[in-house]
């Protein structure tokens, strides 16, 4: 080691943490967009230069961070459960079928009520006592003690 090299060590480490803070602008691949507006991109892998998975995430649409979950089908995807991602029919029919068992549940539901149904009680909630039991309650508790 030359002589004074030593002492750059800890500029180095403190420019290397400053840059790990800045934002970085990673430019993905623009995949698609789903029905709730989110748009998702993926890094693919490159194993020349080391990356051995794609990296996959989604933007939100703005102001709407986070308010619902997203489809079954993109989740797959950016888990890596699929290796493609979903197409627009695919995603069209499961949201028709989604559809479509929210109307057959309301329908059940109407029918029920029609036919004398009630609604069924909701269940007691909050504190509630210990159970008594009739062989611990009775007698002397020293009994036992005192034969």
């Amino acid at each position: 080691m030359a002589n004074g090299e030593h002492r750059h060590v800890w500029r180095i480490v403190l420019r290397n943490f400053i840059n790990s803070l800045k934002p970085r602008n990673t430019q993905g691949k623009n995949i698609g967009k789903d029905y709730i507006g989110n748009v998702y991109y993926e890094i693919p892998a490159d194993p020349s230069i080391g990356r051995r998975n794609p990296s996959r995430w989604y933007d939100p649409p703005k102001g709407l961070d986070f308010q619902e979950p997203i489809p079954a089908e993109w989740e797959s995807w950016l888990r890596k459960r699929r290796q493609d991602p979903p197409t627009e029919e695919e995603i069209a029919k499961n949201l028709a079928i989604a559809e479509m068992k929210k109307v057959n549940a309301a329908n059940i539901e109407t029918k029920r009520l029609t036919d004398g149904g009630s609604l069924p009680a909701p269940a007691e909630r909050g504190p509630q006592s210990y159970p008594t039991y009739s062989e611990f309650h009775g007698g002397d508790p020293n009994d036992k003690y005192k034969k």
